[in-house]
């Protein structure tokens, strides 16, 4: 009855898939009591708001075979291993600042026998100035609890000339998105679109904000010492 929400949606599960689904399930429940990986865990609800929210990524109609994709702040690992469970041409960076977090995503990964899937122990400020890894992804994603101007920080720089970043947002981003003009040009983006969506069983209303890659990241971005929090860009 559960994995009904995915095909009303027009994702028509495998017999494969639906297991993994339900294992990644488990598994969350499992470690959810050991590390607190997410306040949801009524059974249709994470199937709703976890599973079938990361998989309506697809919407912004940009998620293709074989892509190379950061998931920023993956937390329990969405919208990563979703996706990765419905297309499994996908690779994958899932990356958190928790190592407990990318503890639990290492058993996920190896349970639901993933390949091309990499959680990552570090932060983004970080790892987006290293030779090889800027500049170097299809898509970056992000559902990350932060105002789109810290996120755009984040998150752009991982993203080559000509790719995206997709913010994953609830329906309130006008705001935060008129205030993110300034960052948007200056890290090298453009705004492309907003998609509205709503999820089954009145559980809410989303967005995806789609940013293109339009020139490259001036490299004194991202700032280090928590600036992109701390002093957003103006």
């Amino acid at each position: 009855m559960k994995n009904k929400f995915f095909t009303d949606y027009g994702y028509n599960l495998t017999e494969i898939q639906e297991q993994k689904f339900d294992e990644f399930y488990k598994l969350l429940e499992e470690w959810n009591y050991k590390i607190d990986i997410t306040k949801i865990v009524e059974t249709e609800e994470v199937y709703i708001k976890h599973f079938l929210d990361s998989l309506l990524i697809t919407k912004s109609g940009i998620i293709e075979k074989n892509q190379n994709i950061i998931d920023i702040g993956t937390g329990g690992g969405f919208p990563g291993i979703p996706l990765k469970i419905y297309n499994d041409t996908l690779k994958f960076v899932l990356l958190d600042s928790l190592k407990k977090r990318i503890n639990f995503l290492d058993v996920v990964v190896e349970k639901l026998n993933l390949d091309n899937v990499v959680p990552l122990h570090g932060r983004a400020e970080e790892l987006a100035r290293k030779e090889g890894i800027r500049e170097s992804f299809d898509i970056a994603t992000s559902r990350a609890v932060a105002p789109m101007q810290t996120l755009l920080e984040y998150c752009l720089p991982f993203v080559k000339v000509g790719g995206y970043f997709i913010a994953m947002k609830g329906p309130n981003y006008k705001e935060e998105l008129k205030n993110s003009k300034s960052a948007i040009k200056l890290l090298g983006g453009m705004l492309d679109r907003v998609i509205e969506y709503e999820l089954p069983n009145n559980l809410g209303k989303r967005s995806l904000i789609l940013i293109k890659k339009i020139k490259s990241t001036p490299y004194r971005f991202p700032r280090s010492g928590g600036k992109p929090k701390s002093k957003p860009i103006n």
